[in-house]
């Protein structure tokens, strides 16, 4: 198969993957799972932002002004994704604190933010296959990033899926909406690689604001997932392998 094809396909697969968790567990995911998979991704994010967008955005440039257009986009990206956070609720888990009367509401509600959420995540990956194919960057990058983002959507597709189960769905609607939450991804990454010829002027831009808008995920949702309760410790070992593996990744195939 085309690997551009493969990178946009990669995060929608993992949305899917985690939204099967329905067919064979009758309950969440283990927390202990959880925390290793949110850890491993973010560090393959936090490490693909950096090695497959901002140092190859600032090798876009020359001299001291080579920092201004990804210290732009890095920023914007933050912004943006600051914006999307402001204006979807955040939900709490079903039977929290608003009572059980609710729990459809918050469930639609759960699987409309994680979809939001999920279109600039496909931009990004289309960005930085954009920067592979127009700007002679590494399009291995491009599928780690995409494989970092696709192991944190995994948990997103099984909260979304498993509630919705809990309720009285039947298990393959219950797959089938937390699937669908991910469908976006692909169709951000492919809508940015038809604009791919019109934003080489923009790339370093762009590729930033792919990198900002990664690490706010990472900042603003990953981490204090995996940093809080019991087991907080093997998150942060999975943020080392994490970044380990994109680290020797992008050595050995750059």
């Amino acid at each position: 198969m085309n690997p551009v094809v493969v990178a946009l396909l990669i995060p929608f697969l993992g949305t899917a993957l985690g939204s099967a968790f329905v067919f064979f567990m009758k309950r969440e995911m283990p927390p202990l799972v959880q925390k290793i998979l949110l850890g491993f991704a973010s560090g393959v994010m936090v490490a693909a932002s950096v090695w497959s967008l901002i140092i190859p955005a600032i090798g876009m440039g020359e001299g001291a002004k080579a920092v201004v257009a990804p210290t732009i986009g890095l920023l914007a990206g933050f912004a943006f994704l600051l914006l999307i956070d402001y204006v979807t609720p955040h939900i709490h888990p079903v039977g929290g604190p608003e009572g059980p009367k609710s729990r459809l509401s918050r469930t639609a509600k759960l699987a409309l933010a994680v979809t939001i959420h999920n279109f600039p995540e496909g931009m990004a990956v289309g960005v930085a296959i954009a920067g592979a194919l127009t700007a002679d960057f590494r399009l291995a990058g491009a599928l780690a990033l995409s494989l970092g983002i696709a192991i944190q959507n995994v948990p997103e597709g099984a909260i979304i899926s498993m509630p919705l189960r809990a309720e009285g769905n039947s298990r393959l609607r219950a797959f089938g909406i937390g699937a669908l939450s991910g469908i976006v991804e692909p169709i951000g990454g492919a809508l940015v690689l038809l604009l791919a010829t019109s934003i080489i002027g923009i790339m370093p831009y762009m590729l930033a604001f792919a990198a900002g808008a990664m690490l706010y995920v990472v900042v603003d949702e990953l981490v204090p997932e995996y940093s809080q309760g019991r087991h907080s410790n093997i998150g942060t070992v999975g943020f080392a392998l994490g970044f380990a593996l994109m680290m020797v990744l992008d050595v050995l195939l750059g």
